[in-house]
């Protein structure tokens, strides 16, 4: 059987089949929901050429500081959020999650070797810290009947400007693993989340009662603390309001926390109250912490992220379930992946995200994560070219294990082994080929490609893990 390579060295026609790399992105064009024919993508409700729903495919870089001010300085400095916003639009990124912090401090001693080695002071959090009477930390009380409207006007102007330039935002409504993984662990004082946290009824104005609240900890994600559960429920509803009227929102319970059903009830809080409202936007929870892939997929929420723990890791299952997975790194390596990764992932109906250190201010340093970084941003690309709703995961196609298809209409497969050639089961039809190097920003050649029903093998015109991408012609009239 006959390997196909390129022709001749020349590419065909890239400056229409492949879009210049710093094209500007469109804001959304509304409300992001799931997409009714292909569960695995969102959609914004545009329309294709052929009158079919846009799926929207979402990448991103995220880090834990671009709400909450984080740093060795009480106040700490502040986050610059436009230089924030160019570094994604450089990268070609549209998605990120805004993080929440919980408690006033971070003792990254707890992070092992991602860590610094001193305490991170977290602010501003959504609670106005009014008193009467002086906290643990020796500052006005928390007051959880009142918000904070520094927190509020920062919220809704990153989400706004955000949007603005094509970015979708997952705001993170509580964080959970300072209580959940971090509050007692080598290294750090037992319980530093817990005294730092505004539900500690030695914290609060209201001293709520707290399910099994001693010096050291307390339960505040679970439905077995009613007190702190109406704090809850009136926060939640407040970023509902203050964000309904933004098409890039979507909602993100807790980060690696909540027991089961505090997390749904979360979920249908914000459905109850958005469902008065003229937007709906997605809730999603996420993996590594209390709930695992079964629960999560019963959820009533529209999106999930599963982890290591739900066996999703260095090479993630296909994705064919009926919520997008948007699938983070976070939940994985905590820091950690590459670009065969993000391939990987993008190729079995993921929407990969990558947990960045970003300027090194808050955990780890920069060990060589642009390469990706940009690797996101290039799937991105392909992801945009493709009717990426009518493909689905067919890892049986390609000897690979690595294939988005709609059989007969078009294919991609990534070859992880560089220099190998791999097989494709193909329907008959003419076929525009394309090579992408999945390090790069743009094809590296084009051809045209006659195929008979059966098995066709290929190998890349260059070294290295190579994508190839097929797409259908239009017979002549």
């Amino acid at each position: 059987m006959s390997v196909l390579k390129l022709r001749s060295p020349w590419v065909l026609g890239l400056a229409v089949c492949f879009p210049a790399f710093q094209s500007a992105a469109a804001p959304p064009a509304g409300p992001l929901r799931i997409h009714p024919e292909n569960p695995r993508y969102f959609t914004d409700g545009a329309r294709m050429s052929d009158g079919s729903l846009r799926a929207v495919y979402l990448t991103g870089s995220h880090t834990w500081n671009n709400l909450v001010d984080m740093g060795r300085s009480d106040p700490p400095n502040e986050f610059d959020w436009e230089s924030y916003l160019s570094f994604l639009e450089k990268h070609h990124h549209n998605f990120i999650r805004l993080w929440a912090w919980d408690s006033t401090t971070w003792d990254t001693r707890a992070n092992g070797a991602l860590g610094k080695d001193f305490i991170h002071h977290a602010a501003p959090l959504p609670w106005a810290r009014t008193g009467p009477g002086t906290a643990l930390d020796g500052k006005p009380k928390f007051n959880l009947a009142q918000f904070n409207p520094e927190y509020f006007e920062r919220l809704r102007s990153r989400v706004k400007t955000a949007g603005e330039r094509g970015i979708y935002v997952s705001v993170m409504l509580f964080e959970g693993w300072g209580l959940f993984h971090g509050n007692r662990r080598r290294g750090t004082e037992d319980g530093w989340a817990w005294r730092s946290h505004p539900f500690n009824p030695a914290n609060t104005v209201q001293a709520p009662k707290v399910e099994g609240a001693d010096p050291f900890s307390g339960r505040v994600h679970t439905l077995r603390s009613p007190e702190v559960n109406q704090f809850q429920a009136a926060y939640v509803r407040k970023v509902v309001d203050t964000l309904n009227d933004l098409d890039n929102v979507l909602y993100e319970v807790i980060n690696e926390g909540g027991e089961r059903e505090w997390n749904w009830w979360v979920v249908q809080t914000i459905h109850d109250h958005q469902r008065a409202k003229p937007k709906q936007h997605p809730v999603g929870n996420t993996g590594h912490g209390a709930e695992r892939l079964p629960t999560m997929l019963a959820s009533p929420a529209e999106w999930l992220s599963p982890g290591r723990a739900d066996g999703y890791a260095e090479d993630p299952p296909a994705w064919n379930e009926n919520k997008v997975s948007l699938l983070d790194t976070d939940h994985i390596w905590g820091v950690g992946g590459n670009p065969g990764w993000v391939w990987k992932s993008f190729l079995r109906g993921h929407n990969p995200i990558f947990m960045d250190p970003y300027d090194g201010s808050v955990l780890g340093a920069d060990r060589g994560w642009e390469p990706i970084r940009a690797a996101m941003g290039y799937a991105r690309r392909v992801a945009e070219r493709l009717n990426l709703a009518a493909m689905t995961p067919r890892n049986e196609l390609a000897s690979t294990g690595y294939c988005l298809a709609c059989p007969g209409q078009e294919y991609l497969v990534y070859q992880p082994a560089g220099g190998k050639d791999f097989s494709l089961q193909l329907r008959s039809g003419e076929y525009r080929l394309e090579w992408i190097d999945p390090s790069r920003p743009e094809p590296a050649g084009s051809d045209r490609l006659r195929a008979e029903d059966g098995t066709r093998q290929f190998q890349a015109p260059f070294a290295g893990s190579a994508v190839l991408h097929l797409k259908a012609q239009k017979a002549r009239q």
